[in-house]
């Protein structure tokens, strides 16, 4: 909920001793501009929304869609015996909370109070019953879709986070996770009224043993009386700091 453009729901309370939900994005928030997130978390004064990404959500619908038709069946999806995993989707009567965005998987971190949560994309399990997170991404360009451009760091973090929440559950995780990742052709000569892709796998050896460090600095900015300073490349800060001089 908001009034007069602040928040007025979920706002962290320093004196409260309630259990405090922190979702994934919320740490990736942190991450990038400790300053955005103190204002988001603390103030009720979020970064502006952007645009909704609707094709993107189809496409993670029907690749959901696509991928529980075959755990349904117990049989690995073709794009996995192609890349050879030997591994199905993972079914487990939790899996739609799991993959729920106002819920997801959780973790209580007793150090920090905190109630950390994600929304898993999916979870393919290997006759050893170790888990792969698996994550989907949907995209248009020309380019060799790489994990090591840098707008991407954010794409291996928010795996790990995904592989420390599952493992904190008490779930056996590999180290190594999959992105799906799904990529609209521009050679066609007309729309047509359809969009053609090709689906790739890539996969990703993560490290989760950042995030337990970054919970407490999480929750040393919360209880801070006043905002940090702003992250030298947060664009958000300097917009707003350099309108405040003008104005």
């Amino acid at each position: 909920m908001k009034k007069d453009g602040i928040r007025t729901r979920n706002l962290y309370d320093p004196q409260s001793a309630e259990p405090y939900r922190l979702s994934r994005s919320k740490i990736e928030l942190f991450l990038k501009c400790p300053r955005c997130f103190y204002l988001d978390r603390r103030l009720g004064i979020n970064r502006p929304d952007g645009p909704p990404f609707t094709l993107n959500s189809a496409v993670d619908t029907l690749l959901k869609k696509e991928f529980d038709l075959h755990r349904a069946k117990g049989q690995a999806h073709p794009l996995m015996t192609a890349y050879g995993i030997d591994a199905v989707p993972f079914i487990h009567p939790d899996l739609a909370v799991w993959r729920d965005n106002f819920k997801g998987i959780e973790h209580h971190h007793a150090e920090t109070g905190f109630v950390v949560t994600g929304a898993i994309d999916d979870v393919w399990k290997t006759k050893g019953d170790e888990l792969i997170v698996v994550d989907y991404k949907a995209t248009s360009t020309q380019k060799e879709i790489s994990l090591e451009d840098d707008w991407r760091q954010s794409y291996k973090r928010q795996l790990e986070i995904y592989q420390w929440l599952m493992r904190k559950n008490g779930y056996k995780v590999s180290d190594t996770g999959y992105f799906v990742y799904v990529n609209a052709s521009k050679d066609k000569e007309a729309f047509d009224r359809t969009l053609e892709f090709s689906v790739q796998l890539l996969p990703y050896r993560g490290t989760s043993a950042w995030v337990d460090e970054a919970l407490q600095e999480i929750h040393l900015c919360l209880h801070r009386t006043s905002p940090p300073p702003a992250h030298p490349e947060c664009e958000w800060c300097a917009y707003t700091m350099a309108v405040s001089k003008v104005g």
